[in-house]
This record gives C-alpha cells, structure tokens and sequence, in this order.
C-alpha cells in the first residue's frame, strides 16, 4: 500500500488536526512523547495501537520506558509522511485519550 509523499503545504494543512505531534525539520517524521499514570496504561496503549497499526499495514517507530512512550511516525517507502501517518497518529491520539494521558 504506497502512497504519495505529502509536500509542505498538505504537511502543514494535516498537522493541524493532530496539534500535540511534532514534525521534524526535514518533514520526515511526526513525533509525541505520551505520558501515562503507570506502565500498565502505557503498555495498553501500545498493544491497541498495535492493532491499529497492523490494519493500516503502517508501523511505527517506538520506545517504552516505563510510563512514557515516545513514538516517530514516518512512511519509509515514500521518504518522508504520507497519509498513513497523520491516520497512525490520529488513532494513537483517540486511544490516548481514553486512557487518560498526561502531556
């Protein structure tokens, strides 16, 4: 499933709907740090964004450590982001949410 690379415009148009991520410098890569009440939640989130993750057939790039989750998103095939990414990262907001995630 490839999609297009999005230019700086449709980076910046979509950016908007995820406010708590951050794009790198080169518009490579989407980025957010999570921050749970305890390791349980954190890995909770993981397991179902997981789920998510392997429906979209997208998969990101993450680390655990303990309550925290950081997480990069990147379309690797494409060479920077695509859709695939701002709809991993719009999911993993919503299931965020659910849990209660401190910023």
């Amino acid at each position: 499933m490839s999609r297009p690379k999005l230019d700086s415009t449709a980076v910046s148009e979509k950016l908007a709907s995820v406010p708590d991520w951050e794009v790198d410098a080169g518009e490579t890569a989407l980025t957010r740090h999570f921050k749970f009440a305890n390791f349980s939640e954190a890995f909770g989130f993981m397991t179902r964004a997981a789920l998510v993750a392997e429906k979209l057939d997208h998969h990101p790039e993450w680390k655990n450590v303990y309550r925290n989750v950081e997480v990069r998103l990147t379309t690797h095939d494409a060479g920077g982001l695509t859709g695939l990414d701002f709809d991993l990262a719009t999911a993993m907001d919503r299931i965020a949410a659910g849990t209660g995630t401190k910023r």
